[in-house]
């Protein structure tokens, strides 16, 4: 395979830098590897926005980066361009691939880049951004831009791409500036890769949660009420609450104690926990009586209070206190998405007060409760361990220890892990859960973060063995992350076909005639009196068309209910998910329902 960079400590250098600054490494080849593709991502990104300037002559580019999901890049143009629109750029993308152009790097003084671009003010606000006196571009055909690299050397080798979507986005991400467009787009050396990744693209549509959401009846968003601000519909409240009650038994037997915190706080809470200073632009505030208060982001703060709120002896430790904590943040109206980029939501959060020695020990049990509630789902996992952030409290000390030690007790128990470098929290670095849903996707849940910045600056203390006050370790722990992204993520892992223990209909009961809904009614009555939900479909239409209604619903079991099912007090079960049909007595049927129930217990 062809090479095309060179890594280096880390860092990925195209061969043209590589060569420029005399910098060594391990070679970089066309071989689909992270590094590879993010070099070749960085170039069809370049590739697209020649399309777009041939296409589109009076175009202006401001950024375009590699993203997890592949790559976009942002411009205005005089048109609209929608996602019918693709196609077309798509076809010129690969006359340009095909022209074989070299793609080109060379130097030059921020004064001359500010001078070749002075009339394009996308440009000016990239140099903005920049600090360097000496700056690259990178030049294939009649394109250039200001960018820093890696590229590949030539466009022949940008084969296997395709553009996914246009979307709004405001310049720089701040939304006090003006809206432009962007364009995003997926790119593999590899064709058959290119159609799978298509394939799966074409899946998640179908699962989108925000559709499924609709038609099942889950959740809602309104303008009126605000954007990022779901409102809970009957069904998806069911759903929820089921979610609630299968964790809060989960936490209870693990020796977890309820609590619950306020959702504002005064400013002076804030200032102290390194959040004004590290975390303001995701924060609301509000003044009350001449003082600046906040709504909490994240339910630390509160809970470090309700420690300090009692003396806690060593005995007391490891002390556990958990909550279904509403916090908001702010986030661009660009970012949200559904469930799963909200600006309120409520994290199954948890803050465990512990000794340093116990402290693998805790990592240990959360991990374990972290693998009991993913196999519930029927969720696979990975797990990285994330590192200091480039904003952050605490010395290198501090990080390097407190690394160390989640690390080693990773280790000990040959726990395999990945390294998300700069990913941790500000107040300290943390353990990662990415669940992989049913088409391959991968998604960021659960956190375990071990935080000795918080304690101190809080000055939380318990009395230890001497009798001397001692300042406990904090583990900051989430299994799902937030109710609302987690049930999203859900919904598209397994198509709105809920698991029974959550399902927010768990059965549908459908009366042949009207002289059979007294007893649909009395099997809903005791399914109720046994935490189940249930409805009775006997609309007037015809008893194949209620079948198929019910079918639509995603329930996980139908019962038709006639003559010999009254008379005899028995039902005709149909069970969507194993596909089989059944008859059985009423009290056998929900002593089957509630050891379905029983198998959820965590």
């Amino acid at each position: 395979m062809e090479p095309i960079g060179v890594l280096n400590d880390g860092q990925i250098y195209d061969l043209q830098t590589a060569e420029a600054l005399n910098i060594q490494g391990e070679v970089i080849k066309a071989d689909n590897s992270k590094e590879s593709l993010e070099i070749l991502r960085h170039s069809c990104a370049h590739l697209m926005a020649q399309a777009i300037k041939e296409l589109y002559p009076e175009a202006k580019f401001f950024v375009g980066p590699v993203v997890s999901e592949g790559f976009y890049y942002d411009f205005k143009v005089e048109s609209k361009i929608s996602d019918e629109d693709l196609p077309k750029i798509e076809k010129k993308m690969k006359e340009l691939a095909n022209a074989k152009l070299p793609i080109e790097r060379y130097e030059a003084s921020r004064e001359e880049i500010s001078q070749k671009f002075n009339s394009d003010e996308l440009k000016q606000a990239v140099l903005s951004r920049i600090t360097d006196d000496t700056l690259t571009m990178y030049k294939q055909g009649d394109f250039e831009d200001l960018c820093r690299g890696p590229h590949l050397p030539n466009t022949r080798m940008i084969r296997s791409f395709k553009l996914t979507r246009v979307a709004g986005a405001y310049l720089g991400g701040d939304e006090k500036n003006e809206m432009i467009t962007r364009i995003y787009g997926i790119a593999f050396f590899d064709k058959q890769e290119l159609f799978d990744y298509v394939k799966m693209l074409e899946e998640a549509k179908k699962r989108d949660h925000r559709k499924l959401g609709t038609e099942l009846e889950l959740f809602t968003f309104s303008d009126d009420v605000g954007a990022g601000l779901p409102m809970w519909l009957p069904n998806g409240a069911r759903l929820r609450s089921k979610l609630e009650h299968i964790l809060y038994k989960a936490h209870r037997v693990r020796g977890y104690e309820p609590v619950r915190g306020p959702e504002i706080l005064k400013s002076k809470m804030w200032d102290i926990s390194g959040h004004n200073a590290n975390y303001s632009q995701n924060m609301y505030y509000t003044t009350i009586d001449e003082q600046q208060y906040a709504m909490k982001p994240m339910n630390c703060v509160g809970h470090i209070q309700i420690f300090k709120n009692s003396l806690v002896s060593y005995k007391d430790l490891p002390k556990k206190l958990f909550e279904y904590g509403v916090v908001h943040r702010h986030e661009m109206s660009g970012a949200m998405h559904g469930l799963f980029r909200v600006r309120e939501f409520t994290q199954d959060d948890s803050h465990i007060f512990c000794t340093q020695d116990q402290m693998k020990d805790v990592i240990f049990e959360v991990l374990e409760f972290v693998d009991a509630v993913l196999k519930l789902f029927d969720f696979k996992y990975e797990i990285e361990v994330s590192t200091k952030p480039e904003k952050a409290i605490g010395d290198d000390m501090f990080w390097e220890k407190t690394t160390k030690g989640i690390m080693d007790a990773l280790d000990e128990k040959n726990i395999t892990y990945g390294i998300d470098e700069g990913g941790g929290a500000f107040y300290g670095p943390k353990i990662d859960i990415k669940i992989l849903d049913a088409i391959g996707r991968k998604w960021q849940c659960g956190t375990v973060q071990v935080d000795m910045n918080l304690p101190s600056r809080f000055e939380a203390e318990y009395i230890n063995e001497k009798g001397e006050k001692e300042q406990p370790v904090m583990i900051h722990r989430a299994i799902l992350g937030s109710f609302e992204r987690f049930i999203g993520i859900l919904t598209e892992h397994c198509a709105g076909e809920f698991p029974f223990v959550i399902a927010p209909t768990q059965v549908i009961f459908v009366p042949i005639a009207d002289t059979h809904n007294e007893y649909a009614k009395e099997l809903q009555n005791e399914l109720l009196q046994n935490s189940m939900d249930s409805k009775i479909f006997n609309m007037n239409e015809s008893l194949n068309k209620r079948i198929r209604m019910a079918e639509k619903q995603r329930v996980p079991m139908i019962v038709v209910i006639g003559d010999e099912e009254v008379e005899n007090k028995t039902v005709a079960l149909r069970d969507r998910r194993k596909r089989e049909q059944s008859n059985m007595g009423k009290t056998e049927f929900i002593q089957m329902l509630n050891e379905i129930n029983k198998g959820s217990e965590i």
